[in-house]
């Protein structure tokens, strides 16, 4: 055995002397490092909620109404405010407070169910108010911040990140609701309606829901969709949504039909019934009709129905494939 590898020996024994530390890392520096990194967070967290909170308000049931317990946040200084459909509960009226401990009586300007959100206008001027961001922009990663009233504990804050975008999940009408932002910010029964801000301070979403006995699952519907729907509410105190006048359920495709036009999916949208004097009765759809394309996007099912109603206006015009007896037909409903 060489010199060379018995001295290295002797080293690696610890007798003697010590094996020089490997320069990886100065300890002190390190530690500098990820304080100013822990300050840098801090400080954006700080600064947002000093910046929200003040637009951020508890709501509950108003003149003895039963008015379910949650959270929302003015986005109008004239004191308009948003909160979700199951906080307003079917409600006209309800009571407020903000985070300085003001209550201040909110008439429901327009609930909408299908996406669980829902106007409110407080009898006040002059409010702070926060402002709407981009949650197409939103990143799996990027920093978020939910705040609201969980369990009744008024300016509750908490820290998480965005886990999934594009999620799908229904309302308590049944009907999808589409874009849905997953995110780790712990929520609670309460929680429901505040928002779910990020880092700049932009309100992307509203929370809406948790998973029962799960942790770290947190839903907000996505501020694109509160801006549509807050922009319908304003204008006709509900939402606008093309509607074809039609029961339908899911049914599968027999198989000779399939190959026969050459369709790329095994079920489609039965018709069960046809609404009087509904469009879809105006523009020749019947009872037993299969629906397998609307506007080009092929409909294996109820859901992707009201999908492509929900992306177009109240009044745009609709091309339907339809598969009856045998026959492949193309109606334009309007």
């Amino acid at each position: 055995m060489s010199d060379h590898i018995l001295h290295h020996q002797f080293l690696s024994s610890g007798a003697g002397e010590t094996t020089p530390q490997r320069p990886d890392r100065d300890p002190v520096r390190a530690e500098s490092h990820d304080a100013e990194l822990l300050d840098a967070y801090s400080r954006a967290v700080i600064g947002v909620v000093e910046a929200v909170s003040p637009a951020v308000i508890s709501v509950t049931g108003g003149r003895g109404n039963g008015g379910g317990l949650g959270s929302g946040f003015i986005i109008t200084p004239d004191g308009y405010a948003v909160t979700n459909s199951h906080v307003v509960g079917g409600q006209s009226s309800l009571s407020s407070e903000t985070s300085d401990g003001d209550r201040i009586h909110a008439d429901v300007i327009g609930d909408d169910p299908a996406t669980d959100l829902a106007l409110l206008r407080l009898a006040a001027r002059d409010l702070p108010y926060a402002s709407l961001g981009e949650s197409a922009s939103l990143r799996v990663g990027q920093l978020v911040i939910a705040m609201g009233s969980p369990l009744g504990l008024q300016s509750t804050v908490s820290t998480g990140v965005v886990s999934a975008v594009g999620r799908s999940m229904r309302s308590q009408g049944g009907r999808l609701i589409e874009n849905v932002i997953q995110h780790a910010a712990p929520i609670n029964p309460g929680n429901s309606g505040g928002p779910l801000v990020d880092s700049r301070g932009h309100v992307v979403g509203v929370n809406t829901a948790i998973i029962a006995f799960a942790q770290g699952l947190g839903f907000a519907i996505p501020s694109s969709t509160v801006q549509w729907v807050t922009t319908e509410l304003l204008a006709h105190r509900q939402v606008r949504r093309r509607q074809l006048g039609i029961v339908a359920s899911t049914v599968s495709v027999p198989r000779h039909l399939i190959r026969q036009f050459d369709l790329l999916s095994d079920q489609a949208v039965g018709v069960v019934e046809v609404a009087e004097g509904s469009i879809a009765e105006r523009s020749g759809l019947r009872a037993g009709d299969l629906l397998v394309e609307i506007n080009g996007r092929i409909t294996t099912g109820v859901d992707d129905v009201h999908r492509v109603l929900s992306q177009l206006g109240h009044d745009a015009e609709l091309e339907a494939a339809v598969v009856r007896e045998e026959r492949r037909l193309t109606l334009v409903l309007r």
